[in-house]
Protein backbone atom coordinates (compact mmCIF):
# COMPACT_ATOMS: atom_id res chain seq x y z
CA UNK A 1 0.00 0.00 0.00
CA UNK A 2 1.55 3.05 -0.89
CA UNK A 3 1.34 4.94 2.44
CA UNK A 4 3.95 7.86 1.52
CA UNK A 5 1.99 9.27 -1.10
CA UNK A 6 -1.31 9.54 0.94
CA UNK A 7 -0.18 12.56 3.75
CA UNK A 8 -0.60 11.12 6.87
CA UNK A 9 -2.92 8.19 5.20
CA UNK A 10 -3.09 4.71 6.49
CA UNK A 11 0.43 4.40 7.84
CA UNK A 12 0.17 6.96 10.78
CA UNK A 13 -3.59 5.50 11.54
CA UNK A 14 -2.43 1.93 12.14
CA UNK A 15 -0.85 0.41 14.99
CA UNK A 16 2.56 -1.55 13.90
CA UNK A 17 4.08 -2.35 10.96
CA UNK A 18 3.14 -1.20 7.75
CA UNK A 19 2.96 -4.70 6.54
CA UNK A 20 1.01 -7.44 7.57
CA UNK A 21 2.66 -9.94 9.44
CA UNK A 22 0.46 -12.27 11.77
CA UNK A 23 3.96 -13.19 13.91
CA UNK A 24 3.94 -9.32 14.82
CA UNK A 25 2.55 -6.55 17.09
CA UNK A 26 -0.16 -4.80 15.30
CA UNK A 27 -2.47 -7.51 13.83
CA UNK A 28 -5.13 -8.73 16.29
CA UNK A 29 -7.02 -11.95 15.83
CA UNK A 30 -11.20 -11.19 16.43
CA UNK A 31 -14.21 -12.90 16.58
CA UNK A 32 -15.89 -12.56 13.44
CA UNK A 33 -19.57 -12.24 15.25
CA UNK A 34 -18.21 -8.80 16.47
CA UNK A 35 -17.49 -7.15 13.69
CA UNK A 36 -20.25 -5.08 12.21
CA UNK A 37 -20.32 -2.98 8.88
CA UNK A 38 -19.38 0.38 8.31
CA UNK A 39 -22.22 2.96 7.71
CA UNK A 40 -19.65 4.88 5.38
CA UNK A 41 -18.60 2.33 3.01
CA UNK A 42 -18.50 3.53 -0.23
CA UNK A 43 -19.12 0.20 -2.19
CA UNK A 44 -22.66 0.40 -3.74
CA UNK A 45 -22.34 -2.19 -6.52
CA UNK A 46 -22.99 -6.15 -5.12
CA UNK A 47 -19.49 -8.90 -4.72
CA UNK A 48 -19.03 -10.32 -7.73
CA UNK A 49 -19.92 -14.25 -6.74
CA UNK A 50 -16.84 -16.16 -9.13
CA UNK A 51 -14.16 -13.79 -7.48
CA UNK A 52 -16.11 -14.33 -4.28
CA UNK A 53 -15.90 -18.28 -4.45
CA UNK A 54 -12.30 -18.30 -5.55
CA UNK A 55 -11.52 -16.25 -2.27
CA UNK A 56 -13.38 -18.53 -0.23
CA UNK A 57 -11.78 -21.30 -1.94
CA UNK A 58 -8.25 -19.42 -1.02
CA UNK A 59 -9.25 -18.77 2.35
CA UNK A 60 -10.16 -22.36 3.90
CA UNK A 61 -6.61 -23.35 2.25
CA UNK A 62 -4.27 -20.68 3.09
CA UNK A 63 -5.97 -18.52 5.31
CA UNK A 64 -6.82 -15.10 5.10
CA UNK A 65 -3.55 -13.53 3.99
CA UNK A 66 -4.20 -9.57 4.41
CA UNK A 67 -5.71 -8.60 7.44
CA UNK A 68 -9.09 -6.24 7.45
CA UNK A 69 -9.07 -3.02 9.28
CA UNK A 70 -11.06 -2.09 12.04
CA UNK A 71 -12.01 0.70 14.70
CA UNK A 72 -12.99 -0.96 18.10
CA UNK A 73 -16.27 0.37 19.54
CA UNK A 74 -16.52 -1.04 23.21
CA UNK A 75 -17.12 -5.02 22.84
CA UNK A 76 -17.48 -4.49 18.99
CA UNK A 77 -15.40 -3.69 15.84
CA UNK A 78 -16.45 -1.49 12.83
CA UNK A 79 -15.38 -2.80 9.62
CA UNK A 80 -13.27 -0.01 7.98
CA UNK A 81 -11.63 -2.12 4.68
CA UNK A 82 -12.09 -5.54 3.47
CA UNK A 83 -15.86 -6.55 3.25
CA UNK A 84 -14.86 -8.87 0.77
CA UNK A 85 -12.53 -10.59 3.05
CA UNK A 86 -14.69 -10.61 5.96
CA UNK A 87 -17.52 -12.13 3.92
CA UNK A 88 -15.32 -14.54 2.50
CA UNK A 89 -14.59 -15.50 5.61
CA UNK A 90 -17.65 -16.17 7.68
CA UNK A 91 -18.67 -18.04 4.12
CA UNK A 92 -15.32 -20.35 4.47
CA UNK A 93 -17.10 -21.03 8.17
CA UNK A 94 -14.16 -18.62 10.27
CA UNK A 95 -14.70 -17.79 13.29
CA UNK A 96 -12.06 -15.29 14.07
CA UNK A 97 -9.93 -13.33 11.06
CA UNK A 98 -7.16 -11.14 11.38
CA UNK A 99 -7.37 -7.39 11.97
CA UNK A 100 -5.32 -4.00 11.89
CA UNK A 101 -7.10 -1.91 14.84
CA UNK A 102 -6.84 2.09 14.10
CA UNK A 103 -7.78 4.85 15.59
CA UNK A 104 -9.96 7.35 13.77
CA UNK A 105 -10.67 10.84 15.14
CA UNK A 106 -13.81 11.81 12.90
CA UNK A 107 -16.58 10.04 10.43
CA UNK A 108 -14.37 11.56 7.38
CA UNK A 109 -11.05 9.68 8.09
CA UNK A 110 -13.06 6.81 8.17
CA UNK A 111 -14.79 7.08 4.87
CA UNK A 112 -11.12 8.42 3.90
CA UNK A 113 -9.90 5.14 5.04
CA UNK A 114 -12.37 3.03 3.38
CA UNK A 115 -12.31 4.96 0.10
CA UNK A 116 -8.66 4.74 -0.05
CA UNK A 117 -8.28 1.22 0.23
CA UNK A 118 -11.18 0.57 -2.34
CA UNK A 119 -9.39 2.86 -4.59
CA UNK A 120 -6.07 1.75 -4.29
CA UNK A 121 -7.40 -2.03 -4.64
CA UNK A 122 -9.14 -1.02 -7.79
CA UNK A 123 -12.70 -2.90 -6.54
CA UNK A 124 -14.80 0.64 -6.56
CA UNK A 125 -16.92 1.36 -9.96
CA UNK A 126 -16.43 5.03 -11.29
CA UNK A 127 -19.91 5.99 -9.63
CA UNK A 128 -19.39 4.77 -6.01
CA UNK A 129 -15.87 6.28 -6.41
CA UNK A 130 -17.51 9.53 -7.28
CA UNK A 131 -20.25 9.36 -4.78
CA UNK A 132 -17.81 8.94 -2.47
CA UNK A 133 -15.67 11.36 -2.83
CA UNK A 134 -18.68 13.71 -2.96
CA UNK A 135 -19.52 12.46 0.84
CA UNK A 136 -16.11 13.58 1.45
CA UNK A 137 -16.52 16.94 -0.01
CA UNK A 138 -20.09 17.95 0.95
CA UNK A 139 -21.07 16.25 4.34
CA UNK A 140 -17.02 16.72 5.91
CA UNK A 141 -16.01 19.89 3.78
CA UNK A 142 -12.89 18.57 2.17
CA UNK A 143 -11.29 20.90 -0.63
CA UNK A 144 -10.76 18.46 -4.16
CA UNK A 145 -7.24 19.35 -3.53
CA UNK A 146 -7.15 17.58 0.13
CA UNK A 147 -9.32 14.84 -1.58
CA UNK A 148 -6.60 14.41 -4.15
CA UNK A 149 -3.85 14.42 -1.99
CA UNK A 150 -5.55 12.09 0.66
CA UNK A 151 -6.28 9.39 -2.12
CA UNK A 152 -2.91 10.25 -4.11
CA UNK A 153 -4.18 11.06 -7.39
CA UNK A 154 -4.47 14.48 -9.02
CA UNK A 155 -7.01 17.05 -8.67
CA UNK A 156 -8.14 16.41 -12.06
CA UNK A 157 -8.67 13.35 -11.20
CA UNK A 158 -11.53 13.89 -8.86
CA UNK A 159 -12.83 16.86 -10.82
CA UNK A 160 -13.80 14.41 -13.35
CA UNK A 161 -15.28 12.02 -11.49
CA UNK A 162 -17.50 14.10 -9.46
CA UNK A 163 -18.59 15.06 -13.36
CA UNK A 164 -20.26 11.58 -13.72
CA UNK A 165 -22.91 12.45 -11.16
CA UNK A 166 -24.70 14.65 -13.87
CA UNK A 167 -25.09 11.83 -15.93
CA UNK A 168 -28.78 10.47 -15.85
CA UNK A 169 -29.55 7.85 -13.82
CA UNK A 170 -30.14 5.50 -16.46
CA UNK A 171 -26.26 5.62 -17.38
CA UNK A 172 -24.95 5.96 -14.30
CA UNK A 173 -26.25 2.80 -13.42
CA UNK A 174 -24.68 1.31 -16.37
CA UNK A 175 -21.28 2.64 -15.25
CA UNK A 176 -22.04 0.93 -11.51
CA UNK A 177 -22.49 -2.28 -13.16
CA UNK A 178 -19.35 -1.23 -15.75
CA UNK A 179 -21.56 -1.89 -18.95
CA UNK A 180 -19.61 1.48 -20.18
CA UNK A 181 -16.45 2.79 -18.66
CA UNK A 182 -15.90 6.57 -16.97
CA UNK A 183 -14.41 7.40 -20.35
CA UNK A 184 -17.42 6.58 -22.10
CA UNK A 185 -19.20 8.82 -19.47
CA UNK A 186 -16.98 11.92 -20.22
CA UNK A 187 -17.59 11.28 -23.66
CA UNK A 188 -20.99 11.62 -23.34
CA UNK A 189 -20.98 14.88 -20.87
CA UNK A 190 -20.22 16.05 -24.00
CA UNK A 191 -23.57 16.18 -25.49
CA UNK A 192 -25.34 19.54 -24.19
CA UNK A 193 -28.84 17.63 -22.98
CA UNK A 194 -29.78 15.00 -21.20
CA UNK A 195 -31.97 13.32 -24.52
CA UNK A 196 -28.31 13.68 -26.38
CA UNK A 197 -26.53 11.95 -23.57
CA UNK A 198 -29.10 8.60 -23.86
CA UNK A 199 -28.89 8.81 -27.52
CA UNK A 200 -25.39 8.63 -27.48
CA UNK A 201 -25.45 5.77 -24.99
CA UNK A 202 -27.70 3.91 -26.65
CA UNK A 203 -25.46 3.82 -29.73
CA UNK A 204 -22.33 2.97 -27.03
CA UNK A 205 -24.35 0.06 -26.05
CA UNK A 206 -25.35 -1.02 -29.21
CA UNK A 207 -22.53 -0.86 -31.55
CA UNK A 208 -20.14 -1.85 -28.44
CA UNK A 209 -18.46 1.80 -29.56
CA UNK A 210 -15.25 2.26 -28.11
CA UNK A 211 -14.38 5.70 -26.17
CA UNK A 212 -12.62 7.35 -29.30
CA UNK A 213 -15.26 7.05 -31.07
CA UNK A 214 -17.70 7.97 -28.59
CA UNK A 215 -15.95 11.13 -28.52
CA UNK A 216 -16.02 11.46 -32.09
CA UNK A 217 -19.69 11.55 -32.54
CA UNK A 218 -20.18 13.92 -29.23
CA UNK A 219 -17.79 16.39 -31.27
CA UNK A 220 -19.56 16.07 -34.42
CA UNK A 221 -22.70 16.85 -33.04
CA UNK A 222 -21.97 19.99 -32.80
CA UNK A 223 -19.68 20.19 -36.56
CA UNK A 224 -22.46 18.90 -38.30
CA UNK A 225 -25.02 22.26 -37.20
CA UNK A 226 -22.20 24.61 -38.29
CA UNK A 227 -23.10 26.81 -41.50
CA UNK A 228 -19.75 28.08 -42.03
CA UNK A 229 -17.57 26.14 -45.17
CA UNK A 230 -14.40 26.68 -44.39
CA UNK A 231 -14.79 24.85 -41.20
CA UNK A 232 -16.21 21.84 -42.72
CA UNK A 233 -12.80 21.74 -44.68
CA UNK A 234 -10.81 22.28 -41.99
CA UNK A 235 -12.61 19.36 -39.57
CA UNK A 236 -11.32 17.02 -42.80
CA UNK A 237 -7.90 18.02 -42.22
CA UNK A 238 -6.51 15.02 -40.48
CA UNK A 239 -3.92 16.73 -37.84
CA UNK A 240 -6.37 19.43 -37.01
CA UNK A 241 -8.80 16.82 -36.01
CA UNK A 242 -6.25 14.59 -34.41
CA UNK A 243 -5.57 17.96 -31.83
CA UNK A 244 -8.83 18.69 -31.48
CA UNK A 245 -9.51 15.10 -30.39
CA UNK A 246 -6.79 15.24 -27.67
CA UNK A 247 -8.11 18.45 -26.31
CA UNK A 248 -11.68 16.94 -25.79
CA UNK A 249 -9.91 14.52 -24.25
CA UNK A 250 -7.70 16.26 -22.06
CA UNK A 251 -10.37 19.15 -21.22
CA UNK A 252 -13.59 16.84 -20.81
CA UNK A 253 -15.55 19.21 -22.97
CA UNK A 254 -16.40 20.44 -26.94
CA UNK A 255 -12.95 22.08 -27.97
CA UNK A 256 -12.55 23.22 -31.82
CA UNK A 257 -9.28 24.43 -33.40
CA UNK A 258 -9.80 27.14 -35.91
CA UNK A 259 -6.97 27.07 -37.96
CA UNK A 260 -4.90 29.14 -40.74
CA UNK A 261 -1.62 29.76 -42.04
CA UNK A 262 -1.58 32.91 -40.05
CA UNK A 263 -2.34 31.61 -36.82
CA UNK A 264 -5.52 30.71 -35.13
CA UNK A 265 -7.17 30.37 -31.74
CA UNK A 266 -8.82 27.39 -29.45
CA UNK A 267 -12.19 27.62 -28.81
CA UNK A 268 -13.15 25.73 -25.52
CA UNK A 269 -17.00 25.37 -24.22
CA UNK A 270 -18.42 25.14 -21.24
CA UNK A 271 -22.11 24.67 -19.82
CA UNK A 272 -22.47 26.08 -16.04
CA UNK A 273 -20.19 27.93 -13.69
CA UNK A 274 -19.16 24.51 -12.25
CA UNK A 275 -17.71 23.46 -15.91
CA UNK A 276 -15.86 26.51 -16.29
CA UNK A 277 -14.49 26.14 -12.53
CA UNK A 278 -13.52 22.48 -13.61
CA UNK A 279 -11.91 23.62 -17.28
CA UNK A 280 -10.20 26.49 -15.38
CA UNK A 281 -9.00 23.74 -12.69
CA UNK A 282 -7.58 22.03 -15.29
CA UNK A 283 -5.95 24.51 -17.37
CA UNK A 284 -4.27 25.85 -13.72
CA UNK A 285 -2.71 22.20 -13.28
CA UNK A 286 -0.41 22.23 -16.46
CA UNK A 287 3.17 23.01 -15.12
Amino acid sequence: MAAKRLGRGLEALIHGPEKADLGRPGVTEMPIENIVANPLQPRKDGLDEKSLEELIASIKQKGVITPITVQQDEDNFILIAGERRLRASKLAGLKQIPGYVVTISDESEMMEIALIENIQRENLNPIDEAEGYAILQSKFNRSQSDIASAVGKKRVTISNALRLLKLPSDIKNSLRDRKVSAGHGRAILMMKTAAGMMKLYKMIIEEALSVRAAEEIAKGQSTKKSKHTSRKSLVTNPQIRSVENELITVLGTKVRLHYSKKGGKIEIQFFSDDDLDRVLDLLRSIE
